[in-house]
């Protein structure tokens, strides 16, 4: 796996700042409610920043909100930025949502073949309504889970599997090959996939619920959060900036990461360091 020298990650993280700087500015504007989680949220609470090894960034939002955001920058921002998902661009595998620099290239290992705009990002999450009733949260998690699944299978037959080792890793790679292959010989719809996938997960944002989550999520079940622990909001230091987060995020985080705010073993540090990488114009 290709790795970052000092220098490039330094310069990649000071772009996805002013890129920060910009999203915090559109939705101070506008009126539009997000939250840090992942990897910006570990690096607030154990670095006031980044990880230091990490590579971007990822916010969440209600779905109204996130889709009040994708319009907001498509209509008030594209001369600097354009947003990447399956409704943008139907080549582009996954069900996360990126906003991206115009005029710059990231272009990781496991997309090197796919044909998308492909530029420096945050990573954009849409959370939804998930039901109080146990049983039906878990059928509504894993049918979006599976559609999502099935959205890169028809794309990539050898995903990036970075939190898998040894044979492991090796079955689960000749699986997602088997896999890859039966999609492509049964032609299965890309646009049927991604309208089945969203459905499922915006089913119950109709109605009340005490629990929000991104249901295509890697890990199953690994982003849900209670409503009375996401509001209201709380403050951190992320770098130069106050970013918002939820306001108790810690069982979200230790379902997720384990203990978060130890250092994880240098094998274990991982990030996105891409195929293809370009800053474009200064």
């Amino acid at each position: 796996m290709k790795k970052y020298d000092e220098t490039t990650l330094k310069k990649l993280q000071e772009i996805e700042l002013e890129m920060l700087h910009d999203f915090v500015k559109i939705c101070e504007k506008n009126d539009i409610q997000y939250f840090g989680i992942g990897g910006t949220a570990i690096g607030a609470l154990r670095h006031k920043g980044f990880i230091p090894w990490d590579d971007d960034i990822d916010l969440a939002f209600e779905r109204k909100d996130y889709e009040k955001f994708c319009e907001t920058v498509e209509k008030e921002y594209a001369s600097k930025y354009y947003i990447l998902n399956y409704e943008t661009d139907s080549n582009y595998p996954l069900f996360t949502t990126r906003m991206c620099k115009k005029g710059t290239v990231f272009q990781e290992h496991a997309m090197k073949n796919v044909k998308c705009p492909f530029g420096i990002f945050l990573d954009l999450y849409a959370y939804d309504n998930v039901p109080d009733d146990k049983n039906e949260m878990k059928k509504q998690a894993a049918k979006a889970w599976i559609y999502s699944k099935l959205l890169i299978l028809c794309s990539i037959k050898s995903p990036n599997l970075v939190q898998l080792h040894g044979m492991k890793k090796k079955i689960a790679l000749a699986m997602c090959k088997i896999a890859y292959y039966v999609v492509k010989i049964l032609r299965i719809s890309t646009d049927k996939i991604y309208e089945k996938g969203k459905k499922c997960c915006t089913q119950y944002n109709g109605e009340k619920t005490h629990k929000l989550a991104y249901l295509t999520e890697a890990k199953l079940y690994g982003s849900m959060i209670k409503r009375k622990d996401l509001y209201p909001l709380q403050e951190l230091q992320f770098e130069d900036l106050k970013l918002k987060f939820p306001n108790n995020m810690h069982e979200m985080m230790t379902a997720y990461y384990g203990d978060y705010m130890q250092l994880p073993p240098v094998e274990k540090r991982y990030n996105h360091c891409p195929y293809r990488l370009e800053f474009g114009d200064e």
